[in-house]
């Protein structure tokens, strides 16, 4: 907020807002009541993006006519600027009345859209602003505060400011409902400008509990607050101002002093936290519910539930004034314990593609605890969380702004009062070693959603929590929204089929599998159907054999059903935990696309580094976590037209997309020079691709010497592995992935397969902890060439389909004979522990690297 005092000033910002398009302004009244009034204050915004009032102007021209009269001049009577007021008719008064032109009155359009449609309890604008807008602590009552008093206060002063946000966030959302196609134009939206957005910690909170309600409101507005039926909602405004009232009371109020002034041995939690309710239910509460019952009489119920919740709020304030008392005196202990200063944040935070980013925002309280000698910065909520992980990132960067601020360590806490009082509290440590470092990644996650529009693909995700999407406020717009700008075009050469290449809903799978079982009774097998699921590539039927049918009975028709059903492949059929599944191949066989499911986004350091393996039959991405020692190394294994490259690229490419060349590097072997040649010039590389054995002996040797130079910086540091090396050093070391395409054609000479199982036998055997992961790839897996000693260093396994079962059963190990039976082209079985699970590998169409 900007507050021009000075006559030359005020002057050169009208001259500069005499060029603007549009306008939103209001104004402060002194003596309004009195036959007397005068023009206080003109406020002025020109940037509706703004939420917070960083860039609204308030103009003082208390007794300053001259000036009153040069804006009127400049910017009333110009009809080529557009002026939104919300009551224009008052502000008129004032500001030219008759004279002034291109007047867009905000308490009209709503007039006309009415009261029912809109669903508000009036058509004021702090109203609309909290209840359409929801706009949180929208301050209604210093309105009617001194405007012909100077100095102004910086509560009035923001006030101001504040009501010009209001005022340009109304007006959009009311065009919205009124008048849509207007929306752009006034508003001047610019999508290819989306990354200077102003965004606020409220906002990252919504990001991270669901990325398409974050899109939805910063493109359209609306709510964004999750609410479970059992959560009181409504009542967040009165519960905040009546907590800033608490504090400032309890600080200026000597009656609150006079309760600390016995001896600390004598302080009791338990009368503390009443003797404090009960002084501030005398000296505030009890008025402003006379107030507003007389108002409203509805207004009872809500705000006992107000009250229930500062109870629960005042006593945990009497527990850490308890705490403090036996550091300070009593006169101190409560002026010591809250800290006074300006609860407005901004920072601008380096991103990683080398942007910044502005968030804004404003947090509720700023604590003081002497026994632990920290601050801690206060959220408070009137409802439970869906998701307190979001939470914890709103409050995180409320302690992250005020770290650079005062640069000392700031805790953070979030009290939830109702139902009950819950608090969740992190150490400023908590939060270094996780949550700040991923905030510039979400940010420029964010940055990435907002500059998409439909009909391209990438879209934001969807929450990662389902179950929200039950609740979400947005519901129907979001399915609409989102569901509609997805749908996949019409092939012409298709004959106007849909042309995504996932669409499942032109496969019968109950009518196959009725047919299944029809087959099997003329084997005299009878058995029920359970239902049957559609993947990509095969349908699993589900059957339940009657009591006295062995499975094994099943197990052995394999070949019979490929015949008796007219099969292109073999079924796969096993048994599961309650039934047996029975893997039919698809007649329409499709595709996983690469871009469906896996979307540019880089990710800090510290989050665990997963590779994709394929789509489960569900349509869900199954992936590995590389620092999991089961999954850590991988032994791939398919046969010529098995898909084993196309699996190898998705790989990479799945890796590529979600981590920075700083915090990845990729080292390639690549002998048959076919695998990767998009990948050769990417700044992800570790060191050029490899195409022959001497250059790969030098590759695995100097990734032994890594493994080892590691160990040496982790002893130094008292670290046992990369990931916490990584959160205590400033000098991060990033993790290395080999992937070794083709290993086969490097054994036939002793010398070179013998250099390279020792490496791989330590690599696999230590570099898990280093951050250095192995994929070793073959199209033949036989016995001479995948070695004990490499199956044994090399624990995750897929397995495409081979040439024989016995090629099969090297890469899966033991009996499994499966992957000799698969369809080819990444149909895949992935072994992890105990289980397999067949998957269908990701398809990447055209290969484009990330920007890096």
């Amino acid at each position: 907020m900007h507050y021009l005092t000075q006559a030359a000033e005020i002057q050169t910002q009208i001259a500069k807002f005499a060029l603007a398009k549009v306008l939103w302004l209001d104004t402060e009244v002194a003596n309004w009541n009195t036959p007397y009034p005068k023009l206080s204050l003109i406020q002025i915004l020109a940037e509706p993006t703004d939420s917070t009032g960083h860039f609204a102007y308030v103009f003082d021209v208390l007794n300053k006519p001259d000036l009153i009269a040069l804006f009127i001049q400049q910017i009333m009577v110009n009809s080529q600027i557009e002026k939104v007021f919300h009551n224009a008719s008052f502000d008129l008064k004032y500001l030219g009345e008759k004279s002034a032109q291109n007047i867009t009155c905000t308490l009209k359009l709503a007039r006309k859209i009415t009261l029912k449609k809109l669903q508000t309890s009036n058509l004021k604008l702090k109203t609309l602003a909290a209840e359409l807008c929801q706009f949180s602590h929208v301050d209604s009552e210093e309105g009617r505060s001194d405007w012909g008093k100077r100095p102004l206060s910086e509560k009035q002063l923001h006030y101001a400011a504040m009501d010009t946000v209001y005022l340009a966030t109304v007006h959009r959302r009311l065009l919205e409902i009124s008048s849509p196609n207007f929306v752009t134009n006034i508003f001047n939206i610019m999508p290819d400008d989306s990354k200077n957005t102003s965004l606020t910690a409220t906002k990252v909170r919504v990001a991270f509990e669901c990325p398409r309600l974050f899109y939805l409101h910063q493109k359209f507005g609306g709510n964004t607050l999750f609410t479970p039926q059992n959560n009181q909602i409504g009542i967040g405004n009165s519960f905040h101002n009546l907590a800033d009232i608490f504090i400032k009371l309890a600080v200026s109020e000597s009656r609150f002093t006079e309760i600390f002034k016995t001896s600390t041995s004598q302080l009791n939690i338990d009368e503390i936290a009443s003797l404090l309710q009960q002084l501030f239910y005398e000296i505030k509460f009890s008025t402003y519910l006379e107030k507003a019952i007389e108002q409203d009489a509805s207004a009872a119920q809500p705000l006992y539930k107000v009250w229930q919740g500062l109870q629960g709020l005042i006593r945990r304030f009497a527990e850490l004034l308890v705490v403090n008392r036996r550091y300070c005196s009593a006169e101190a202990v409560i002026r010591n314990t809250f800290v006074s200063q300006e609860r407005k944040l901004e920072h601008y935070f380096q991103l990683p593609d080398g942007t910044q980013q502005r968030v804004g925002g404003e947090f509720d309280c700023l604590v003081y605890n002497f026994e632990v000698k920290r601050l801690c910065v206060l959220e408070f909520k009137t409802y439970q969380p869906v998701d307190p992980s979001a939470q914890l990132a709103q409050v995180a960067l409320y302690s992250y702004m005020l770290w650079h601020q005062k640069k000392v360590a700031v805790d953070s806490a979030v009290y939830c009062v109702l139902p009950e009082f819950k608090e969740y509290q992190y150490s400023w440590e908590q939060l270094e070693n996780t949550v700040h470092q991923l905030i510039p990644y979400k940010l420029h996650q964010m940055q990435q959603w907002l500059t998409w529009e439909p009909p391209h693909p990438n879209s934001p995700p969807p929450t990662t929590q389902p179950y929200l999407c039950e609740i979400c406020p947005q519901q129907q717009k979001c399915q609409n929204f989102f569901v509609s700008s997805s749908l996949p075009s019409k092939d012409k050469k298709n004959g106007g089929q849909d042309a995504h290449p996932t669409r499942t809903n032109s496969v019968n799978a109950d009518a196959i599998g009725e047919e299944l079982v029809t087959t099997l009774q003329s084997f005299g097998i009878s058995v029920d159907y359970h239902g049957a699921a559609v993947g990509p590539a095969f349908i699993r039927v589900k059957l339940k054999p009657h009591l006295g049918v062995k499975v094994n009975a099943l197990l052995k028709l394999s070949a019979d059903l490929q015949v008796q059903m007219g099969l292109a492949n073999p079924p796969l059929i096993a048994p599961q935990a309650g039934y047996v599944s029975v893997d039919l191949p698809r007649p329409d066989r499709q595709i996983a696309s690469f871009e469906k499911y896996i979307q540019p986004q880089f990710l800090p350091p510290t989050i665990p580094v997963k590779i994709a393996i394929g789509v489960s039959i569900e349509g869900e991405l199954i992936e590995a976590d590389l620092s999991d020692a089961n999954t850590c190394h991988f032994l791939v294994g398919g046969t010529t037209g098995s898909g084993k490259s196309e699996f190898l690229r998705s790989l990479l490419l799945s890796l590529l997309n979600r981590h920075s060349p700083q915090h990845l590097k990729i080292a390639l072997v690549d002998p048959k020079r076919v695998t990767f040649p998009e990948f050769e010039k990417m700044p992800w590389l570790y060191s050029p691709v490899v195409k022959d054995s001497d250059r790969a002996i030098e590759l695995m040797d100097g990734l032994v010497a890594e493994m080892e130079s590691r160990y040496h910086h982790f002893e130094k540091a008292g670290c046992a592995d990369l990931s916490t090396y990584n959160q205590r050093s400033t000098q991060i070391l990033p993790r290395i992935v080999c992937i070794f395409d083709e290993y086969a054609d490097f054994m036939a000479e002793k010398e070179i397969r013998i250099s390279l199982e020792q490496s791989i036998k330590r690599l696999g055997a230590m570099a898990r902890a280093a951050g250095i992961h192995l994929i070793i790839a073959t199209q033949r897996p036989e016995a001479k060439v995948v070695t004990p000693i490499i199956r044994s260093n090399l624990p995750g396994r897929v397995a495409l389909r081979t040439a024989s079962e016995a090629d099969s059963a090297i890469v899966l190990g033991g009996k499994q004979t499966a992957a000799a039976y698969l369809l080819g082209k990444g149909d895949l079985l992935y072994q992890i522990g105990a289980q397999i699970h067949r998957l269908q590998s990701l398809f990447v169409k055209n290969i484009q690297l990330p920007s890096a």
